[in-house]
């Protein structure tokens, strides 16, 4: 006598094999979505540091600005290192341009690019960064250059005096 179940295991059996496939597609589909989360998620971070690092650039910029316009005397003086924006010993009384220096929001390293006029000091500075930025439009007015930077390190926080003009004396 043959046994009655034996189609119903042929037919189990052959269902297992149409569930191990759906997994393995199932798993392939959860991969892919977790690929593209990640590359979102990194593309968020990159922009999160573009904003510090926007920033943080101003903020040394400013203090530079401040270094130079307090610059006791005639001769306006840009600062010789970022630790003369802590302490500033020209004055009688300690003045603090910055409060700290900054970390490079890119690299996590307090090691910044200056840019120096030579003989005169720093004028200002820039990520050592060479990635690619992900910002490359609707940067602030004094800041509309850095859409055509290749790099961060073409991101360059630069304090330029505003030349007064000297008054026009006519000849005696």
């Amino acid at each position: 006598m043959k046994n009655g179940n034996a189609p119903i295991r042929r037919h189990v059996r052959s269902g297992r094999g149409f569930t191990y496939l759906g997994l393995l597609i199932a798993i392939a589909i959860m991969t892919i979505g977790l690929a593209a989360a990640g590359t979102v998620s990194r593309t968020l971070q990159l922009r999160d540091r573009e904003e510090a690092l926007l920033f943080t650039g101003d903020q040394f910029r400013r203090a530079i600005a401040s270094y130079y316009e307090k610059t006791p005397g005639g001769f306006k003086q840009y600062p010789r290192s970022l630790d003369d924006l802590l302490k500033d010993n020209r004055f009688p009384n300690v003045q603090r341009h910055l409060r700290r220096i900054y970390v490079d929001p890119m690299t996590g390293k307090k090691e910044w690019g200056l840019v120096e006029i030579p003989g005169r000091g720093i004028a200002g500075v820039y990520s050592l960064s060479d990635e690619p930025p992900v910002r490359v439009a609707n940067f602030p007015a004094r800041y509309q250059g850095f859409a055509t930077a290749a790099q961060y390190s073409d991101w360059k926080f630069v304090y330029t005096p505003i030349a007064t003009p000297t008054p026009f004396l006519p000849a005696r």
